[in-house]
């Protein structure tokens, strides 16, 4: 006789109502006609899987088609209260799922019984309509899941962690039909379709339109300012689809967002629609002692510098994208209210160091002053500037004595023929002798007022060989910190430039030409470009030029000087009161002198000689730099001088110069 199945004896007592464990075979009993259509309570607490699927067998009514290699399984179930059939099928389909074996339809009378991951290839059950009417079981069924707004290119790779690994392949997707076909539990089915209605809708959903007419403010300049203050976090909170864009014709703007983000954008449009002054001023601002034109060209190159390299570094005001999270993608309000705007995003009343796209300066030569056109902040920039840039400048009072040397045969240069001890080209003191006395290693002295010119010196200390120098030029000169000063001795010699040929005639040269004629310059000319220190030092850029006339030629039949150039620059440094010395433009020149006889042999030697003498100069030149005070103090020498002059031009000058104090005491702005 053969024995009953452990799993049949466990349906027969099942079916009656009994629970009998750990055996099955003792859980076979007689079921009732009430209890027919229910099953349970059901406790196996571990059978193999050849017994769990003889069991599912008998509860569906169909055949089980199997592979021999399915693994060796040992499986428990455990279901308290009674349940129908078709409830207990549900739980040991969801029981094989999770275990990795798949149960697919075939047909009505069959049931494949494959490993989970082969299940796909087997041709699974697929489900046409809707998997929410389906109760939720591990049963393995493949959909073809049509998108409809989403791409699925874009929302499969996320829902990956969603599916059983264990199901094998990933979802098939289709992107020209823009869908995808999942093969997988029933239940994991239903949430992939669950999720697919709340997030496969239109971008626009929950959207809508409103218009907001300003009456104070420009549309685009308020939108500008809207999309500075929300840019960055603020963007994600308010999430990619709140749109908002100027219509500058209707002075509108256009708002596509949420309905409850309405009162948000509402406060801040009305915020930003207010009557306020012009963006932009003029202003003049007076120059007291700096050049207009100089001072707009320095703010003009500064301005521009600062532009340039904002652009270069990237801030040109162009407004960060940010991307936003899924989370906020579909427009829904913020989930914190947003960040209050600061001052500086509303572009108000603020204070910056940097000078604006509208900042325009122009010099206004007749008054000497800038005109200024820009925001408060750039006003306030270029009037800072201007105080730096607009002051007085110091001044130096060049003292210059230019004397000519004759050398002997034993001086090489016109500082040892004057027997000057230079140290550094300053003037440190002399030696020299004379009939009856020797001067060696003097030391040159200044009263402490300071009250001996530049000449005067000079010819003290020259003294013991005066005989030999003659000063050709004693001039003062007064400029400014990095402003040349010069000094020209000598004269203007005419000078033929063009001729014109008109006619000739006669054939006589230079018949019949007109010249025109030109001015040349020949004597001593000095520059002098000082560069003043906050101690008191002065660099001087010292410029020399010796031009002289050299003798004649004839160009054309008309006879042009030959004019001799010497020149010399320099650059030296010296504190105030210093005596710098300058030698070296050196010439030679010959005479020749006779009497009236003196070419007829024999007797022009009885009435007189004849004498060839070759003569060697050297211009020194004595410069002696003061730096002036802008005080009283600065015309102490010069109000000295006029004491020494005789009466009555001294008292005619000091009253010259008391009108003028005067006259410029009540002068305006004084």
């Amino acid at each position: 006789m053969k024995l009953l199945s452990p799993i049949f004896c466990a349906v027969l007592l099942l079916v009656g109502g009994l629970t009998i464990t750990p055996s099955l075979a003792a859980a076979q009993g007689a079921t009732t006609a009430a209890e027919e259509a229910l099953i349970g309570p059901i406790d196996i607490p571990g059978d193999s899987l050849d017994s769990m699927l003889a069991l599912l067998e008998r509860w569906t009514g169909k055949s089980l088609l199997r592979p021999q290699n399915l693994p060796a399984l040992t499986l428990s179930l455990r279901i308290k209260a009674k349940v129908t059939r078709s409830e207990a099928v549900q739980a040991l389909e969801s029981l094989l799922n999770l275990n990795g074996i798949a149960v697919t339809p075939l047909g009505d009378r069959f049931l494949k019984i494959t490993p989970l991951s082969a299940a796909k290839s087997e041709a699974p059950e697929l489900i046409e309509g809707s998997t929410l009417t389906l109760p939720p079981s591990g049963r393995v069924a493949s959909k073809l899941f049509q998108l409809r707004f989403l791409r699925v290119g874009e929302f499969m790779p996320q829902i990956t962690g969603l599916l059983n690994p264990a199901a094998g392949s990933p979802p098939l997707v289709f992107d020209k039909a823009n869908a995808a076909l999942i093969t997988d539990a029933v239940s994991n089915l239903q949430r992939i379709e669950t999720l697919l209605l709340q997030l496969d809708q239109p971008s626009l959903a929950g959207l809508e339109p409103k218009f907001y007419t300003l009456q104070s403010a420009k549309a685009s300049e308020v939108v500008t300012k809207m999309r500075n203050m929300l840019s960055g976090p603020l963007q994600v909170q308010l999430g990619t689809a709140t749109t908002y864009h100027a219509d500058d014709r209707t002075n509108q703007i256009v708002l596509i967002a949420d309905s409850r983000q309405y009162p948000f954008f509402d406060e801040l449009i009305a915020r930003l629609d207010v009557r306020a002054d012009p963006n932009t001023r003029n202003e003049v601002i007076y120059l007291k002692h700096a050049a207009a034109k100089e001072v707009a060209t320095i703010l003009t190159d500064l301005v521009q510098g600062q532009t340039n390299a904002a652009r270069n570094s990237g801030q040109s005001g162009v407004r960060a994208v940010v991307a936003a999270t899924p989370a906020n993608a579909a427009g829904n309000a913020p989930a914190t209210p947003p960040t209050i705007p600061t001052a500086a995003q509303l572009g108000l009343e603020t204070s910056s160091n940097q000078f604006s796209n509208v900042l325009t300066v122009l010099p206004e030569e007749r008054s000497n002053a800038i005109v200024v056109s820009g925001t408060v902040d750039d006003l306030r920039l270029i009037r800072d500037l201007v105080d730096k840039l607009d002051v007085l400048l110091a001044q130096v009072r060049i003292e210059v004595v230019i004397a000519e040397v004759t050398l002997g045969d034993n001086a090489s240069s016109g500082i040892g023929a004057l027997g000057l001890q230079i140290d550094g080209d300053k003037l440190v003191g002399f030696s020299g002798s004379g009939p009856g006395f020797t001067v060696s290693n003097a030391v040159l002295t200044r009263p402490a007022g300071g009250g001996i010119d530049l000449a005067a010196e000079i010819a003290l200390g020259t003294t013991p060989r005066k005989s030999n120098a003659n000063f050709l030029s004693v001039p003062n000169v007064v400029t400014t910190h990095n402003k040349e000063a010069e000094v020209f001795v000598g004269e203007n010699r005419p000078v033929i430039s063009s001729y014109l040929n008109d006619a000739v005639t006669g054939g006589t040269v230079g018949t019949g030409y007109r010249s025109t004629v030109g001015q040349q310059k020949i004597g001593i000319r000095l520059k002098v470009k000082p560069l003043i220190g906050v101690d008191g030092s002065v660099q001087m850029e010292v410029y020399q030029e010796v031009s002289d006339v050299l003798g004649e030629v004839t160009i054309d039949g008309n006879s042009q000087p030959r004019v001799g150039e010497r020149t010399m620059e320099s650059f030296v440094s010296a504190r105030s009161g210093d005596i710098i010395v300058l030698g070296g433009l050196q010439s030679n020149s010959q005479t020749r002198n006779t009497n009236r006889l003196g070419p007829i042999p024999i007797i022009g030697d009885l009435l007189g000689s004849r004498t060839r003498e070759s003569k060697r100069t050297d211009l020194v030149f004595f410069l002696r730099p003061t730096v002036l005070t802008n005080t009283a103090a600065d015309n102490a020498p010069a109000l000295g001088q006029v004491e020494e002059f005789p009466e009555p031009q001294r008292t005619k000058v000091k009253r010259v110069l008391q009108e003028a104090a005067a006259d410029t005491a009540h002068a305006p702005g004084s």
